[in-house]
């Protein structure tokens, strides 16, 4: 797991006053409303077999990896669900499948109301595609080098024909990375010509072209250093405010997911193990493995405590254990954690899939 910064070491902004981070977003709860985003039971299996001819000469089974499997939760209309949990738990999967970049192999994704994957086959489905964007992870790999800022940020309104006057685009092209924080100036450059921090704004800007409702942002701070970070997540937070976006943000740095989110899932092996507020989740996490990650976190006012370091190392996700998958590293792991696998079920207001939680043992 990659080391993770104390909550309490996010720069502020400019002005020195922290943002507000628990600001209630447009139309947040207690709106009666359907949520805007609903995953039911979300599955994707990989076939990571070896070619065909060699299994029939070795003998070797075909090898499949469950990277998702069985993940449900919804978002409402406004508000920041955050997926945290270690590298390789499934975190990237679950942003590609409510992308449509991959298809379940089990399960759905429900966008306001409509299935989004069969919609996503149909000659509506760009209009649906409009309404979904992603932030990648790296802002080095994400830009074409070859192509001007012009022709990137341009490029989502081309391809839906939302703009074809040369002079509208330019125009429309100055004001989305104005909103970002960059300068009309800048889209006559290459990617090259910029930092790290400014290419992912860049990015934020082409997701935005075509006015989104829904932003898919898998890691988009992790590649960038602590102060652009700060910058990067203000930047995204006072676009929310202004534009009612709702965010699945996926991370594996607790600082920042503090810093953005409403919600929080936390995931292991494919699985969410917890799925709480984020107060509820900070305050009094309920699983052994969320504790853990929360354990693990360098904190400023604690400076006489030892840090409680990750323990064990995650299992083969080819060959994961029965049951429970965390019971190899759980101090609370019994028999029927070791033979039964957990649901995750609503206790006192959290969602935990934990038999040790259920059963009043922790």
């Amino acid at each position: 797991m990659s080391t993770v910064l104390s909550v309490d070491s996010l720069p502020l902004p400019a002005g020195g006053q922290a943002p507000a981070r628990d600001a209630a977003m447009p139309a947040a709860a207690g709106s009666r409303t359907a949520p805007l985003v609903q995953a039911h039971d979300l599955a994707k299996t990989f076939d990571v077999s070896v070619p065909w001819l060699n299994r029939v000469l070795e003998r070797r089974p075909r090898q499949l990896l469950h990277a998702v499997d069985g993940v449900s939760f919804s978002i409402e209309k406004g508000q920041t669900l955050a997926l945290v949990g270690e590298s390789g738990c499934g975190k990237s999967t679950v942003a590609r499948l409510l992308v449509g970049l991959y298809h379940p192999t089990r399960g759905g994704f429900t966008f306001d109301g409509q299935d989004a994957h069969a919609a996503f086959k149909t000659a509506e489905g760009r209009k649906l595609r409009r309404r979904i964007q992603m932030i990648f992870q790296d802002p080095y790999a994400s830009l074409n080098p070859r192509w001007k800022v012009a022709d990137i940020v341009g490029e989502p309104l081309k391809e839906h024909g939302l703009i074809t006057d040369a002079a509208q685009l330019k125009d429309r092209v100055g004001e989305l990375l104005q909103s970002v924080g960059l300068s009309p100036l800048d889209m006559v450059k290459y990617p090259h010509q910029f930092s790290g921090g400014q290419r992912q704004r860049i990015s934020i800007a082409r997701a935005l072209a075509t006015q989104p409702e829904f932003l898919v942002c898998d890691e988009p701070t992790s590649a960038l250093d602590v102060s652009v970070q700060a910058q990067v997540l203000n930047i995204m937070k006072d676009l929310q405010r202004q534009q009612g976006l709702t965010y699945l943000f996926i991370s594996h740095n607790l600082a920042v997911v503090r810093h953005v989110s409403d919600q929080v899932g936390v995931m292991y092996l494919g699985r969410l193990v917890e799925l709480a507020s984020k107060q509820q989740l900070f305050a009094q996490p309920r699983h052994p493995y969320t504790k853990m990650l929360l354990d693990a976190i360098p904190k400023m006012h604690d400076t006489g405590r030892a840090r409680t370091p990750v323990q064990g190392e995650v299992p083969n996700p080819l060959n994961p254990p029965s049951g429970c998958a965390f019971n190899p590293r759980c101090p609370f792991a019994n028999d029927r954690c070791r033979m039964e696998r957990p649901a995750l079920l609503d206790i006192e207001g959290v969602r935990v899939a934990c038999h040790a939680v259920e059963e009043g043992r922790i």
